[in-house]
């Protein structure tokens, strides 16, 4: 077992131990395992893709029930052009066709759609699907989810520095002005807090270039579960364990205790 995430709790469900006053208000989510779940049935990738459409609409649906405000899901990284064409090109008519199928339910939960990462080289239908689901969705007063798509922290952050670089240069800001809330109103997620609650799926230890700025002090959560079997059930274990850590900040809370 880790350290940084795996928890063993009670048989009862952990939704009726959950503390609703201690709820993270961003929770962030890297999806992972949907080839490797394909594998253990003798099926092809795309297989595991598309059975984890059902692990994101329950995610999705438990943090609207559960009142909260901020869901990032990292569906497809800038590191992911490098899989097979036939995986890439079944992935993005994927997206294209879930986008199409799910809309009237974000429509009718309040769900609130918006993107991070570089959607420019994304396949024209792609960005079509993604603009009007955006567009339909951005009065709704509910949850937000935000699709990390050909994202990647170390781009984001790259792109970030040119900014601040060019204003700069244009003398609308003095190298002394540079501080943290200047770089991170440069960056994808501004006005967006950042994530409290880092869930990574297939019991991997890593966080593969994903919010490389906004997550230095969210609690990393890792289950051995493969995304398409992920569900509500296992959400809630994730906040559950999430409630029941000392979020220190790098300081000492309490009188006498250790670093």
């Amino acid at each position: 077992m880790s350290e940084i995430g795996y928890f063993c709790g009670p048989v009862a469900s952990f939704k009726d131990q959950i503390d609703f006053s201690n709820l993270p208000n961003h929770i962030a989510v890297i999806m992972d395992g949907n080839g490797r779940w394909a594998k253990k049935k003798g099926a092809a990738r795309i297989f595991g893709h598309r059975n984890a459409i059902q692990a994101v609409t329950d995610v999705t649906e438990a943090c609207g029930e559960l009142g909260i405000k901020y869901l990032t899901l990292y569906a497809f990284s800038t590191e992911n052009w490098g899989r097979p064409k036939e995986e890439v090109d079944a992935l993005m008519e994927l997206l294209v066709n879930t986008l199409k199928k799910e809309l009237a339910n974000l429509m009718e939960n309040q769900v609130r759609l918006t993107t991070i990462g570089d959607i420019s080289h994304l396949p024209s239908q792609c960005q079509r699907n993604l603009q009007e689901a955006i567009e339909t969705t951005r009065r709704n007063t509910g949850l937000q989810v935000i699709l990390a798509l050909n994202y990647s922290g170390r781009w984001e952050i790259a792109r970030a520095v040119r900014a601040i670089a060019e204003e700069v240069k244009s003398g609308n800001l003095a190298p002394e002005q540079i501080d943290e809330p200047v770089i991170a109103g440069h960056m994808q997620t501004a006005g967006i807090p950042d994530p409290e609650l880092l869930i990574r799926t297939s019991g991997e230890l890593r966080v593969s270039n994903f919010l490389l700025w906004q997550i230095a002090y969210t609690e990393i959560y890792i289950t051995k579960t493969l995304w398409p079997d992920f569900r509500k059930e296992d959400l809630y274990e994730a906040i559950y364990s999430y409630q029941h850590r000392e979020r220190r900040f790098g300081k000492v809370l309490e009188p006498n205790a250790e670093a």
